[in-house]
């Protein structure tokens, strides 16, 4: 006993640095780290291999960053992710940056160049501390002398608010050196002090008899769901919602009135613009700026960090902890305040009829009331960036079952896919489904080999209409002729099958709903190509809005 006992410290002691890292985060609850491996990479996946940790291959390194991403949303656990250095690491950039703005707690790792080749010209060498600089919380590079305190940094860092991604550069050969002893504390770096002006806060809110709550996407990443809903039931007032935060409260909710940006949103000036109060409730401007659509009232901006606001005179400000959001706003009176409710009813009323007004084509919004009405209420659907977004993000209902995953802060097409299937492996037993368009697929098909190979029953819905729409839209918008976004003629696929998996064709909505009941009962990864008519775009996006970014 005594010698198996010694020889167990003899080999804790000599602890290589990729077993230490493995060993680190599997205590943390990482279950699986998703890239594309290196030579060096090697005794990594080896490491995570023994320590219980699955290594997903993936087709492209963004796809790796995209599913580290949304794992951490779905199971709160850092997600994790690994790229080789060189193209690999410039590739896993972009997935990076999703993690960024949309708020995820991320660590990625990337081999890197020995120490003894850092400051020589050598191939596939670039300075990716300066890479990742811009697009993380933090980055770091490894030493077997510092591994232990750079990790424990790196796993409080990632999860601050606001949460986001932290890079830690490995050299190209240490993955077997011994780890030393280093110290471990974290100093967590200064905070921006604000001086939260309680008074005037209270005052505004004594006085508002028409306020609006706009609730954003750190209330929803913060699980505030069912503290809103109690408040709501005593402060009763209309809610409307950024597109992340959807689901945030039902659509069935009487307070709930609509998705600001998304389709039809300008409906809803005819609750903001009666306002005499706007409270931004874990509102992040990195979604939507206030000044888009904020009309003439002073805003109560709540939130969990110092963020930069319009230069107006009328905004004030709170940081601090979402228990003290609410506590302060009880100081409005709830036998006073102006409840809209003929007004929202109105508001839902009218966009429904509207989304029903092109249901009599296979247009989106057809294929999409399909998709809505043959999948269960519990399923989690992705949806990549495109015209298809700024429709299903109004016109999708979630209700209290269900869970929509976008990309907003970020909104990088091909994003759909890879967290179609992130949240299939973390949620096994639920249906999944994504809903992208042509474009936003064809920039990671690859992905099927992934889906394929893991055996994921995912329903990947490509809204082929052979364009690249919004910029379409905005080109013509602009009085341009279109140019530069035809993807392709004829049939997308021209087969039943791609890369191995099933492709359904829907052309009509009979079509489309006997695709839909089909792919259900499949247990592999399955395509339909729904050929839809996009004419209902020109009519449903708001010009103003979608003109207004990148999107």
């Amino acid at each position: 006993m005594s010698i198996l006992f010694n020889r167990f410290v003899v080999i804790y002691a000599l602890m290589t640095l990729a077993g230490y890292i493995a060993d680190q985060l599997f205590k943390e609850g990482v279950r699986h780290i998703f890239g594309i491996p290196g030579g060096p990479s090697i005794p990594y996946i080896r490491a995570f291999t023994d320590a219980g940790i699955e290594f997903i291959l993936t087709a492209n390194e963004s796809s790796a960053a995209i599913m580290a991403d949304v794992t951490a949303r779905i199971t709160g656990i850092p997600g994790v992710c690994h790229s080789t250095l060189g193209p690999g690491a410039t590739n896993i950039s972009t997935g990076i940056g999703g993690a960024l703005l949309d708020r995820s707690p991320v660590i990625v790792f990337t081999t890197e160049v020995s120490d003894e080749m850092l400051f020589r010209t050598t191939q596939m060498r670039i300075d990716q501390q300066k890479l990742f600089t811009p697009l993380t919380k933090a980055t770091f590079r490894v030493s077997p002398g510092n591994i232990k305190k750079v990790l424990a940094d790196t796993l409080a860092i990632c999860r601050e608010e606001y949460p986001g991604p932290v890079h830690i550069g490995l050299p190209s050969d240490i993955a077997e050196s011994e780890v030393t002893d280093s110290e471990q504390h974290y100093e967590e770096p200064p905070v921006k002090k604000q001086e939260n002006d309680i008074l005037r806060i209270s005052s505004l809110l004594a006085r508002s008899r028409r306020p609006l709550l706009a609730a954003g996407m750190t209330a929803a990443r913060l699980g505030l769901k069912e503290k809103l809903l109690s408040f709501l039931e005593m402060y009763r007032m209309p809610v409307v919602l950024t597109p992340m935060a959807k689901g945030l409260i039902p659509e069935t909710h009487p307070s709930y009135t609509g998705i600001l940006f998304h389709s039809l949103s300008d409906y809803l000036k005819a609750i903001y613009e009666k306002s005499d109060l706007v409270i931004g409730f874990g509102y992040d401007q990195v979604e939507y700026n206030y000044e888009s659509w904020l009309p003439g009232v002073p805003l109560i901006h709540f939130n969990t960090v110092v963020s930069d606001m319009p230069d107006r005179e009328n905004i004030v400000r709170f940081t601090g902890p979402p228990d003290e959001w609410f506590r302060i706003m009880s100081e409005l009176s709830p036998g006073s305040l102006l409840f809209e409710q003929g007004t929202i009813r109105s508001i839902r009323d009218e966009m429904s009829l509207n989304f029903n007004g092109y249901t009599n084509h296979f247009g989106p919004v057809t294929a999409l009331k399909v998709l809505q009405e043959e999948l269960p209420d519990d399923s989690v659907v992705t949806a990549d960036v495109g015209s298809h977004l700024h429709l299903a993000g109004q016109l999708w209902e979630l209700g209290n079952k269900g869970r929509f995953i976008l990309t907003n802060g970020w909104s990088g097409m091909g994003f759909g896919l890879p967290a179609a299937l992130a949240a299939k492996i973390s949620c096994p037993e639920t249906t999944v489904a994504c809903i992208s368009g042509d474009g936003g697929f064809l920039m990671t098909a690859g992905e099927m080999i992934t889906a394929r190979r893991h055996k994921l029953h995912v329903i990947l819905v490509v809204l082929s209409d052979g364009e690249l729409n919004l910029i379409k839209l905005k080109q013509e918008w602009k009085k341009i002729t279109p140019g530069g976004t035809q993807l392709y003629e004829g049939d997308l696929f021209g087969a039943n099958s791609f890369l191995g998996c099933r492709v359904l064709n829907a052309e009509t909505e009979d079509n489309m709903r006997k695709a839909v009941k089909q792919a259900l009962e499949m247990n592999e990864p399955v395509i339909i190509n729904a050929k839809i008519d996009p004419e209902d775009y020109k009519w449903l996006i708001v010009k103003q809005q979608a003109a207004a970014t990148g999107k």
